[in-house]
C-alpha cells in the first residue's frame, strides 16, 4: 500500500519559489481553493498524491475525461472520506461538439455525454470543452449555440455543467477571451452551461485579468492558472506571474469555484508545488 514517504521541505533555488515559507501552505483556510490535475503532487501512486493534496490543503483533484469513465469507481474510494472533491473534469476532446461536420460531432456526442453523467455522478461541477483547432470550427453562430444547448440541457439532467475554455489565437479561430465564452452562456441562457478563464491563455488575449473575471461574472465557474512566460509552476516566472488583479476580480465577483493548476513542472515536485502553493495564496491574501 502507497503512503507518504517523508513531508516535503523547500530547496535552496534561484526560482521565487524557493523563496517561500512552507507553513502557510499546510495551513490552508485562506479562500483560495486550489485543485490539482492528477501530475500536480508528487507521489508514486493516487493515494500519496491524495495524502500529499490534503495535507497542504488542496480541495480539489481536476481528472482527465479519457480516464474518468473507468477510474470513478477508484476516485470514490480515495476521496470518500477525504476533504478533496472533484473539482471540474478536462474533457481531453477539443471542439468536435463545434464540428460543422455531422460524422464528426456523431461520433463525439456518445463520448462526451458518458463523460458529463460520470462527472455529475461524481459531484463535478462541469466538463472542460474547448472551442477546438483552427481546422474544427470555423467560427460562432446559432449553430454552434444550438449544439452547446443541446449538450448543456444533458448535464444538467446529471446535475452538473459544461464549462467553455476560451484559448488564445494561435490555437483556436473559436472565442479567445472570458467576456466572449459569457456571452455565449449568456445566449443559451441555460445553468447546464459556464464558462472559465485560464491565466496563461488570458495572458495572451486579455488586457485585465480584472476585466476577464468581470466579464465572466455569474458564468464563471472554473480558473486554470500557469507560470505566465513558460506555462510552468505558478511563481516559476519571477515578476511575470502576478496574479493580483485576477484575484482581486474572482472576489469581486464573489467566485466560489476552483483555481485548479495546468502545468508543466521542471524540479523537485515536493519542494517546488508547496512553495507554488505558498506563493498563490500570498498573493491571494495580498488583495
Amino acid at each position: 500500500m502507497c503512503s507518504l514517504m517523508s513531508t516535503p521541505v523547500l530547496i535552496a533555488d534561484v526560482s521565487p519559489l524557493a523563496l517561500v515559507k512552507s507553513g502557510l501552505a499546510k495551513s490552508g483556510g485562506t479562500g483560495l481553493k486550489l485543485s490539482f490535475q492528477e501530475g500536480t503532487a508528487p507521489g508514486r501512486c493516487l493515494k500519496e498524491k491524495f495524502d500529499f493534496m490534503e495535507e497542504y490543503g488542496i480541495e480539489g483533484f481536476e481528472p482527465w475525461g479519457g480516464d474518468l469513465i473507468s477510474c470513478a469507481g477508484k476516485y470514490f474510494r480515495l476521496l470518500r472520506y477525504r476533504n478533496i472533491s472533484i473539482s471540474a473534469v478536462y474533457s481531453g476532446f477539443k471542439g468536435f461538439v463545434l464540428s460543422h461536420n455531422k460524422d464528426v460531432r456523431d461520433r463525439y456526442k456518445p463520448i462526451i455525454r458518458d463523460i458529463i453523467a460520470t462527472a455529475g455522478e461524481l459531484g463535478s461541477s462541469g466538463v472542460i470543452i474547448t472551442p477546438g483547432t483552427n481546422s474544427q470550427i470555423s467560427g460562432l453562430n446559432n449553430f454552434v449555440n444550438e449544439q452547446l444547448s443541446e449538450l448543456a440541457e444533458y448535464a444538467e439532467k446529471h446535475n452538473t455543467s459544461v464549462i467553455l475554455e476560451p484559448l488564445n489565437k494561435k490555437e483556436t479561430t473559436g472565442f479567445h477571451t472570458v467576456a466572449e465564452a459569457a456571452g455565449i452562456c449568456r445566449s443559451v441562457n441555460r445553468k447546464g452551461l459556464r464558462c472559465m478563464g485560464d491565466f496563461w491563455h488570458m495572458t495572451r488575449e486579455e488586457m485585465s485579468d480584472l476585466e476577464a473575471f468581470r466579464s465572466g461574472g455569474e458564468f464563471l465557474s472554473h480558473v486554470h492558472i500557469a507560470s505566465r512566460k513558460t506555462r510552468y509552476l505558478p511563481g516559476k516566472d519571477g515578476i511575470s506571474d502576478n496574479y493580483i488583479e485576477g484575484f482581486k476580480g474572482l472576489k469581486e465577483i464573489k467566485y466560489k469555484g476552483f483555481v485548479g493548476y495546468k502545468c508543466g513542472i521542471n524540479g523537485d515536485k515536493a519542494a517546488l508545488v508547496p512553495a507554488s502553493v505558498n506563493f498563490l495564496r500570498r498573493q491571494w491574501d495580498s488583495c
